[in-house]
């Protein structure tokens, strides 16, 4: 995977443990980063390679360098890993959908390569620069053959897999279901801390990355409305890193809203547990655009596994994530009415339990993630299976 470090990345960590704790020897190639610079580490038994890469580029050009130099080192470090280890299959985490690239060489030998379908990258695309051109239709390219080499595809969603049967033109037996869900065995609550609150009756929590189509700046937006109305008993923590948070700071500092918002950047499992445990209710502020429309967030199951009442905007993959445990905001008045459901929830606190109540219940018995290795599995048999020989 080249989108984030290994442990960090949760998708990616719960099904690299449960392939190892179903009888697959598992490594993970991914680049290394602030949190995760050891170049090479053995974690819970699965092997860790990281790989080095140049810091966020924020632009066309800038992502252009980045994704060349990541699939420089990957397929040096692919290399080395198959003289030292060998390997039957290569799983590539998208964005970007390159990554095949790597795969093709070793697919002459017979491995086979399952595309796990993070982000739909055309769509990523639109909702950061909001035009098509060129960079687009390479865009659409790059995951067309994304889909033709692959020998399985792992979508998070249905969306996800109505996209490679249509524009993939995949048959639904190579497409495999595996949804993001939170693992209830590691997220659990933990006691409220009043503390972060600082000094406030409310506090609304976020957590989640930090770029152009995450609306944090429409979240500041919201803040400052509520502000200005006179509500002065609401604050608001926000947790995550991404390319987005040093400019979210400073607009923080020049909409005055300081006394009201706080950014804490990427921190501890532990710290993040209690200020989502102790928020009144959790947000998730996602622009209103294709990509967040057909996208499953984790943060939502994460919310919900925590039995936290939900603002956000209507989306068709919020909706079926969420359901009665979250309010949804007008897409067209958004700032306004998405102010307005908080501090409806806010007054609300028999409907904030009955939200989370539901919400907690729905991921215990849909969506946690043990609801998604049968598929996990069944992917990689499906791969394995059309080379009998190979079968673990």
């Amino acid at each position: 995977m080249e989108n984030q470090s290994v442990p960090l990345d949760p998708r990616v960590w719960k099904e690299a443990g449960s392939l190892n704790r179903n009888g697959y020897e598992v490594t993970v190639l991914c680049p290394r980063s602030e949190d995760s610079a050891i170049g090479y580490e053995v974690i819970d038994g699965i092997r860790i390679y990281r790989h080095p890469m140049p810091r966020d580029r924020n632009s066309p050009n800038g992502y252009l360098w980045e994704y060349s130099c990541a699939l420089f080192w990957e397929f040096l470090y692919t290399c080395w890993i198959n003289v030292r280890h060998g390997f039957h299959v290569i799983q590539g985490c998208n964005p970007p959908d390159n990554i095949f690239l790597i795969a093709l060489p070793f697919k002459l030998f017979g491995i086979k390569y399952v595309f796990d379908h993070h982000d739909a990258a055309p769509e990523l695309f639109l909702s950061k620069y909001d035009k098509k051109g060129f960079r687009y239709e390479i865009l659409l390219w790059l995951e067309k053959l994304s889909y033709r080499f692959s020998d399985v595809v792992m979508t998070t969603n249905v969306s996800y897999k109505d996209l490679a049967i249509t524009r993939g033109g995949l048959a639904s037996d190579d497409v495999f279901v595996v949804r993001n869900g939170p693992d209830l065995e590691t997220l659990k609550t933990v006691p409220p801390i009043p503390a972060l609150k600082q000094g406030k009756s409310y506090l609304i929590g976020y957590v989640g990355n930090m770029g152009t189509q995450d609306g944090l700046d429409i979240l500041l937006a919201v803040a400052l409305h509520i502000k200005n109305s006179g509500r002065r008993d609401i604050h608001f923590t926000c947790v995550g890193a991404g390319s987005e948070l040093a400019r979210l700071r400073k607009m923080t500092l020049e909409m005055n809203l300081s006394d009201m918002v706080n950014f804490t950047g990427r921190i501890p499992d532990r710290e993040m547990l209690e200020i989502l445990s102790t928020a009144d209710v959790c947000v998730n502020p996602d622009k209103p655009c294709e990509m967040n429309d057909i996208s499953t967030m984790i943060k939502i199951m994460e919310y919900m596994a925590l039995g936290k009442p939900i603002v956000q905007f209507d989306s068709k993959e919020g909706r079926f994530s969420a359901k009665e445990a979250s309010l949804y905001a007008d897409k067209e008045d958004s700032v306004n009415d998405f102010a307005n459901k908080i501090l409806w929830l806010l007054g609300k606190p028999d409907e904030r339990i009955r939200m989370g109540e539901f919400g907690r219940k729905r991921v215990e018995e849909e969506l946690a993630w043990k609801y998604s290795v049968q598929n996990l599995l069944a992917a990689y048999q499906r791969a394995f299976s059309k080379d009998e020989s190979w079968l673990p």
